[in-house]
């Protein structure tokens, strides 16, 4: 069955990429040092991070509620999640070959590998979803807080080694360029998927917006997230790179 885009959820996918570049292009300018700032732990950074990545997971519930709805096989599922594998196999291969010392092992794109199959499996569990997601974000902090006490806080150096931390029940944040682990994030993708499930079953409308004109380049963004999400760095990088050499020629 051909899945029918919404261009109202694509868009709101393409805001995130949109919103994701110019953090990246940030970043990029302040790698190859046009600007000085803290990405680690200036909240004006980290803050705007965790929204992204929120918006981005968001987003993938309501488009795993979508293909549900609309009679997605499991065929079709396995094929774009094996998509996701390959691409999160070459940012960890292209993140080690620029930093390996902090390459990314678990970022976004290997974390929802594991969750759009959660997501799949769990889609027709309606509102529990919502104390599910609750839970799911909650989880880390009690976690976290268990994990410092009980015996001492010896149980922490295992859940915070790379073998446990994707699990994301940690008590010290990874040294690495990209970390969205299972929990906290599981629970933000429930909460898309069950707001795709009650916009479908009670505001269908809602989702079936038509949109502004000045909406649509980001509707048709948000049809090729993967594709740009894979191709936007090396761009940028490419670009940034080619300007540092002209100018140390030009010097």
């Amino acid at each position: 069955m051909k899945i029918q885009r919404l261009d109202s959820v694509d868009a709101l996918r393409g805001l995130a990429m949109v919103w994701m570049t110019a953090f990246h292009f940030s970043f990029d300018l302040n790698h190859f040092g046009y600007i000085q700032q803290n990405f680690y732990s200036n909240p004006f950074w980290t803050v705007q991070r965790t929204l992204i990545v929120s918006l981005f997971l968001f987003c993938a519930g309501l488009g795993q509620s979508i293909a549900v709805a609309q009679g997605q096989s499991w065929s079709r599922f396995w094929r774009r999640w094996a998509q996701i594998v390959a691409c999160a196999l070459l940012v960890t291969a292209g993140s080690w070959w620029m930093f390996p010392q902090t390459f990314i092992y678990f970022g976004v794109l290997h974390g929802m590998t594991l969750m759009l199959i959660v997501a799949r499996l769990t889609a027709s569990w309606g509102r529990w979803l919502w104390l599910l997601g609750g839970l799911a974000i909650a989880s880390k902090f009690i976690a976290a807080s268990a994990l410092n006490t009980w015996a001492g806080g010896q149980f922490s150096i295992y859940f915070n080694a790379p073998m446990l931390n994707w699990i994301g029940w940690i008590t010290r944040l990874p040294v690495t360029e990209d970390y969205v682990p299972v929990f906290p994030w599981l629970g933000v993708m429930w909460w898309g998927l069950a707001a795709g499930n009650w916009l479908m079953q009670s505001r269908p409308e809602v989702m079936r917006l038509k949109l502004a004109t000045c909406l649509q380049p980001s509707a048709v963004l948000g049809r090729w997230s993967l594709s740009y999400y894979m191709l936007h760095q090396p761009v940028m990088i490419g670009l940034l790179s080619a300007l540092a050499w002209l100018m140390r020629s030009g010097a």
